[in-house]
């Protein structure tokens, strides 16, 4: 028998169909050691060595996994190809104890039959670059967690926890609120001819005025838009110049997981950790009916943009039997990463079979599932597409001494647009020549003001995560999920991400005492450090000791320099205490203000703030 091993039942379950009777394939259930729960479980003094334990919900895996081991003539690790799932085949091999140097490791990056077998005719040894790189993260994470929440439990409110990348994202959205609460919108006016020719009727813009170019705020008021109105009221109108333009419009690259994220979070309305749940579903593998269990997708964690030359030339002909010949590229199209720390170990996110349409299985995927293919599909095809033609038309306009500015685009050739529909407007205007006179029917002044930055989206954090380099494709989705799940951020009305109380609270301590936590630059440093621990070039417990000597002694500082009183002063009110008379003062907590007995601990009286609490000093927000 050969034991075969994947982290996941869906895809253990699909693989299962492409192999043998004398094959088992077999779940490990995701993890099946990690560090303990209740101890640091970390050697700080013997080189931060590790110390795992079987979690108890393990525990049923990993027997029966080492029973069927002992019946095996082969093991085969088949987990994920990323850092994660080396991480878990190792463990996988500590716990059966197999050879350490033994050729039982394959990795695809599509669960399909040829991508099975041919990974199974080239088994490879274990790659420890990568299991330290996890290591590394693991340990990293768990000594800023273990060191820094005590401390925040100490010095703000019980049961909070700090991440060393999840902080970061907090202060991008603390940072974004700072600034959305500091703006103050400004006023502007914009001017607009409505203009008819050959009975056709079209506005344009107002963009100079005596020779100058308006720039946004250049009517900053309505008296000086109504003056300029006035002095064009019963001036000609004629065009002075046509201006056109042929536009060539590329296709996006194939889906990152990024980019899958953030246009799924736009076009969709599926959160990070939603698509990334779907898209887990659709790699593993979907029943559909008598073709069996199988995956539609190709892995969705990754960074690059390559496509296999098996796939684009499918792709080509999909697109040559869908939509005919003149909507293919030219040649295959290929992309490159403008990413400097993109790993590229992988192909981008594309269809494991581009023949398979979306309407071709939208009877056995749910509808969210089916969504979320469709857009896979129609990017991953549109890559090689062709170009949409477009053409552009500026109309300047003169009135006297003012320039009005009419513009308009038609598709002449929709390409790739005919795939993977993204907006592109049509605005027509009507045809005119040089010097020709035109009709005014009305001046219109409009006032303007201009908007705050919008809180971040999924798709907008997860954009600036990726900017910064902080984290990776595979942490994207977690980190936004962690920080909603400690409360640190919130869903606003359109679910856009703001900042609790308690956030900004923990965020600007961890700013201004320990900066290098929540240091964009110095946290992507760190990611920088893992992938070089990743490629061999740097050894893991050295990018740990750089990290956490420092930190540590940073941290034992601030734990005798501060007090729970400089980072959380309490704000007197007016209000009286119901139970003993002391003064009630405004406290903030993990779910954020409230009103407590100035006695304390003498009397523990706490109540909610109502609208008639008056705080005396100026704030505590």
């Amino acid at each position: 028998m050969r034991l075969i091993i994947v982290e996941s039942p869906t895809k253990a379950k699909t693989i299962s169909h492409f192999l043998t009777k004398t094959d088992t394939v077999e779940s490990s259930f995701g993890h099946v050691r990690d560090l303990p729960t209740k101890k640091l479980g970390v050697d700080i003094e013997n080189n931060f060595e590790p110390e795992y334990e079987v979690p108890a919900k393990a525990k049923k895996v990993v027997a029966k996994l080492k029973t069927l081991a002992k019946k095996a003539d082969e093991i085969i690790l088949a987990t994920d190809e990323d850092r994660e799932g080396e991480a878990i085949a190792w463990h996988l091999q500590q716990l059966l104890k197999l050879p350490a140097n033994q050729k039982n490791r394959i990795v695809f990056h599509e669960i399909t039959e040829s991508a099975i077998k041919n990974a199974l005719k080239a088994p490879r040894e274990l790659d420890y670059n990568l299991i330290n790189a996890q290591q590394a993260r693991r340990i990293l994470d768990r000594l800023v967690g273990y060191e820094l929440s005590p401390f925040l439990w100490k010095k703000v409110a019980k049961n909070l926890s700090a991440g060393r990348v999840q902080s970061v994202a907090v202060r991008l959205i603390v940072e974004r609120e700072r600034e959305i609460e500091k703006f103050i919108k400004q006023e502007y006016w914009t001017i607009t001819a409505h203009l008819q020719a050959h009975e056709e009727k079209f506005t344009a813009q107002l963009v100079k005025w005596q020779g100058k170019t308006l720039e946004k705020f250049a009517l900053a008021d309505q008296q000086k838009a109504e003056e300029i109105k006035e002095k064009l009221t019963g001036e000609e109108f004629v065009i002075d110049k046509i201006t056109k333009e042929k536009i060539l419009k590329m296709p996006p690259a194939p889906f990152t997981t990024s980019t899958l994220q953030q246009v799924a979070n736009r076009w969709l309305g599926f959160s990070a950790r939603q698509t990334m749940v779907l898209a887990q579903q659709l790699y593993e593998g979907i029943n559909l009916g008598s073709e069996g269990q199988v995956g539609l997708i190709t892995y969705m964690r990754t960074d690059a943009l390559d496509l296999s030359s098996e796939f684009i030339h499918q792709a080509r002909k999909v697109i040559q039997d869908n939509f005919g010949s003149q909507f293919i590229a030219k040649t295959p199209r290929k992309f490159i990463n403008k990413n400097k720390r993109a790993q590229e170990a992988h192909e981008a996110i594309r269809p494991t079979n581009p023949q398979r349409t979306p309407e071709s299985i939208k009877q056995y995927l749910d509808p969210r599932q089916f969504r979320l293919y469709e857009l896979i599909w129609q990017r991953a095809l549109a890559s090689q597409a062709a170009e949409a033609q477009i053409n552009h038309l500026s109309i300047d306009i003169k009135a006297n001494s003012a320039i009005f500015l009419a513009t308009g685009q038609t598709i002449t050739f929709p390409g790739y647009l005919s795939i993977y529909p993204e907006q592109t407007q049509e605005k027509n205007l009507p045809h005119l020549t040089d010097k020709e006179h035109l009709k005014l029917l009305e001046l219109t002044t409009d006032q303007h003001f201009t908007q705050p930055p919008a809180r971040y989206s999924d798709a907008g954090l997860v954009k600036q995560l990726e900017k910064y380099g902080i984290g990776r494709p595979s942490t994207y989705a977690p980190i936004i999920a962690t920080i909603e799940k400690r409360g640190y951020v919130a869903r606003d009305n359109y679910k856009r991400l703001a900042p609790t109380a308690i956030g900004k609270i923990v965020n600007d301590l961890l700013v201004k005492h320990f900066p290098e936590i929540v240091d964009y630059q110095f946290t992507a440093n760190i990611e920088n450090n893992l992938d070089d621990i990743a490629r061999g070039e740097v050894a893991w417990p050295k990018v740990i000791a750089d990290f956490y000597w420092p930190f540590h002694q940073h941290l034992e500082e601030k734990n005798q320099e501060l007090s729970k009183k400089d980072i959380m002063p309490e704000t007197p009110t007016n209000e009286t205490c119901d139970k003993c008379g002391a003064k009630m003062v405004i406290k903030i907590g993990r779910y954020g203000p409230f009103l407590a007995c100035s006695a304390f601990p003498k009397c523990r009286n706490i109540k909610k703030i109502q609208k008639t609490t008056k705080p005396n000093s100026t704030n505590f927000s």
